[in-house]
């Protein structure tokens, strides 16, 4: 049978409007032939959520955003239709978060919940936030950094009066004096160390003579007859004991010269004529000697 050119122009048209819709799905990241499992995520602000977002687990494509429908109805609340891999399986908990890059690509992040064997059937709801990303976290901090500039700038300020001060300059050069003060101690400490390295052997050696002399006195004393000694230590002290009686007693000369007064006082006379005696004699010496050539002569 053969087809009018009106039903082939037709059918052509109908053809090319398959393939349009197939092609601008398959361009949207879509496939053609969906096996994917829908889930629901709600959100109050979608921040450019659009169809054919990617979907991400762990940084990794499941899925695609099949749909976003706004609530018309005053509830502010925003679904999106998720379109995961049907092997993906959902736990109880999971969110969804919306994330923006460097770029100002949108994506979707699913956030696995932790209990993998509760899972979500397809068709259920997720709750869904939107990740806050650098360049929103700047901008909270911008403020914060105008109420600091006005403080930096004081800092600065007396920064460049401290380092204009002439004492600093003559610090750093002082400071440069004690590094080289240092530096030759250390030196003269490493000559010292190796010093006493070189003399350590002969030191050690003097030493262990002085430890010898030390024992050989040790064993010098040992070898002394202790009780010998100490009796001939009492005996002597018994002598002296014995002298020190005589002494103090009246039997004896030196006792008798130490306490009796009559006989001190007789040498003590005796002594002083002598004495007198002695002066007369140097004084008339013609009284006491006589020398004549022709005899004896009459007083």
């Amino acid at each position: 049978m053969k087809l009018s050119k009106e039903v082939q122009i037709a059918l052509v048209a109908i053809a090319g409007i398959v393939v349009m819709f197939f092609g601008l799905k398959f361009l949207k990241g879509m496939t053609l032939f969906s096996t994917n499992d829908s889930y629901y995520a709600k959100f109050t602000n979608v921040a450019g959520l659009s169809v054919s977002s990617p979907i991400y687990s762990n940084g990794y494509r499941v899925g695609v955003v099949e749909d976003v429908i706004y609530d018309y109805n005053g509830t502010n609340e925003i679904v999106a239709v998720l379109g995961l891999d049907n092997k993906m399986h959902l736990p109880n908990g999971t969110t969804a978060e919306i994330s923006k890059d460097l770029m100002g690509n949108i994506e979707l992040d699913l956030i696995l919940g932790p209990n993998p064997v509760d899972q979500m059937e397809p068709g259920d709801t997720i709750y869904g936030h939107i990740q806050q990303s650098a360049l929103s976290k700047a901008s909270e901090m911008i403020p914060q950094i105008q109420r600091m500039l006005p403080k930096l700038d004081s800092i600065l300020y007396s920064v460049n009066m401290l380092l204009s001060d002439p004492a600093i300059s003559s610090s750093i050069h002082n400071i440069d004096q004690i590094t080289a003060n240092l530096s030759s101690t250390t030196n003269e400490l490493h000559h010292l160390s190796a010093n006493l390295k070189t003399q350590m052997p002969g030191m050690m050696e003097k030493a262990d003579n002085v430890l010898a002399n030390t024992n050989t006195l040790t064993k010098n004393l040992s070898d002394l007859d202790i009780a010998m000694t100490m009796a001939k230590v009492n005996n002597t002290l018994q002598n002296v004991e014995q002298m020190t009686a005589k002494l103090n007693s009246n039997d004896g000369t030196l006792g008798l010269l130490m306490r009796d007064q009559e006989l001190y006082r007789n040498l003590s006379s005796t002594m002083s004529h002598t004495d007198s005696l002695m002066i007369d004699l140097k004084q008339h010496p013609k009284r006491y000697v006589h020398f004549s050539i022709f005899g004896k002569k009459d007083r």
